[in-house]
C-alpha cells in the first residue's frame, strides 16, 4: 500500500479484525488516569466484544465512564493497526447469547476446543465476568506495508 493512503477500507478493516490479535483497551480510572489493558476480543456485526472481571478495575472503570479506545496492533514487522472509540456495554448476567459470544472469544485464541475449555474452567476459578460490547463511534484502520 502506498503511502500517500495509509488508510484501510472498511473492507480490509472487517478482513484485518477477523484474524485473532490482541488490542489494547483504554479506559478511564477513578484518578483520571487512563488504564491499559490487553484484551482477546471478537469482532462481529459491526460490534466488539471482550469479557472481563467482575472486580477487575476496567470493569469498574466502564462503569463509572463507558468510554473506551482499543487499538489493535499487527506487531513487527506487519505496519498495520486499528484504533476504536466508541462506548461500552457491561453484560453481566449469563444469557445464552453471551455466554455464546464469551465462548467465541475465547476459541478464537486457541488451537482447539479441549484448549479453550482448559481455558475457561481456568478462568472460572477468578470469578464471574461481563460481556463487554463496544459501539464503535470511530474506527480507523492503517497499512503502512
Amino acid at each position: 500500500m502506498s503511502e500517500a493512503n495509509p488508510r484501510m477500507s472498511a473492507a480490509q478493516i472487517e478482513a484485518y479484525l477477523a484474524t485473532p490479535r490482541h488490542a489494547i483497551a483504554a479506559v478511564t480510572g477513578s484518578d483520571g488516569a487512563i488504564q491499559l489493558s490487553p484484551i482477546w476480543f471478537l469482532y462481529a456485526d459491526e460490534r466488539l466484544y471482550f469479557a472481563t472481571g467482575l472486580t477487575s478495575a476496567k470493569y469498574r472503570a466502564l462503569r463509572r465512564d463507558p468510554r473506551i479506545s482499543l487499538c489493535i496492533d499487527a506487531g513487527h514487522p506487519d505496519a498495520r493497526a486499528v484504533t476504536i472509540r466508541g462506548r461500552a456495554e457491561l453484560i453481566s448476567d449469563s444469557s445464552p447469547e453471551s455466554e455464546k459470544l464469551h465462548w467465541q472469544i475465547v476459541r478464537r485464541y486457541h488451537e482447539s476446543d479441549r484448549d479453550a475449555e482448559r481455558w475457561m474452567e481456568s478462568s472460572a476459578k477468578e470469578g464471574p465476568s461481563a460481556l463487554v460490547v463496544v459501539t464503535p463511534e470511530r474506527i480507523i484502520g492503517w497499512d503502512y506495508n
